[in-house]
Parts: structure tokens; C-alpha cells; sequence
């Protein structure tokens, strides 16, 4: 089964930059699409970018377009979420998801499985 460990997550200043990790494990690592999530307290688990399996084809959602870059190295396993101009509403825990349809890779149902998640505070 597929294994998913997010890291990278701080306490940070406005405007500054942080760049999570997601390490996959427990299957072939191509075969799957992998999206980054976030979830605030007394929110639902909001979409925040995805990549498919080759790491051409990447996806943001318009609160964080411009500002944060999804990418992965297939050869170790890895996504990266680059976040830079961080803001007080990037606030959250967020989690990374692997998908191996990839047909719904904009929401959380779309996932099969997920990482623990890392938490991510970003201070006025």
C-alpha cells in the first residue's frame, strides 16, 4: 500500500517562503498523480495543487497561483510544494494525496490515499 510522509511545515512571516516535501513509498511512484492539500481549523480540506504522474501537467487552485509551484523528482519518490509570499490565510495543515486515475485530482475524494500532514502557521 501506498505511503505518503509530508514534511517541510514551520512557523514563518509574512511574505516569506517555506518548500514541503511529500515522500511516496509502497508502490510505483509514476503510476500516480499527487496533489497538496490544506486544511484549517473549522474548515473542509481545500485543494491547493497537483501534478500527474510525469511532472509536466500542473494545477493550482487561484488562491495560491502565482505564489506557490508544485513539482516532482520521479527518480526519489518526491513532491515538492515551493510556497513563496506566504500569508496569514495559508494558515493550515496540509496534507499530501496520491491519485492513480488522476480523473479528480482538483478534489479530496479524488485521492486514495494521504499523508499525515505537516502543519504550516504563517504570522501577521
Amino acid at each position: 500500500q501506498v505511503q505518503l510522509v509530508e514534511s517541510g511545515g514551520g512557523l514563518v512571516e509574512v511574505g516569506s517562503s517555506l518548500r514541503l516535501s511529500c515522500a511516496f513509498s509502497g508502490r510505483i511512484f509514476n503510476d500516480y498523480a499527487v496533489g497538496w492539500f490544506r486544511q484549517a481549523p473549522g474548515k473542509e480540506r481545500d485543494f491547493v495543487a497537483a501534478i500527474d504522474w510525469s511532472g509536466r501537467a500542473t494545477y493550482y487552485a487561484a488562491s495560491v497561483r502565482g505564489r506557490f509551484a508544485i513539482s516532482r523528482d520521479n527518480d526519489k519518490n518526491m513532491v515538492y510544494l515551493q510556497m513563496n509570499s506566504l500569508k496569514p490565510e495559508d494558515t493550515a495543515v496540509y496534507y499530501c494525496g496520491a491519485d492513480r486515475d488522476a480523473r479528480a485530482m482538483g478534489v479530496a475524494s479524488g485521492y486514495d490515499y494521504w499523508g499525515q500532514g505537516t502543519q504550516v502557521t504563517v504570522s501577521s
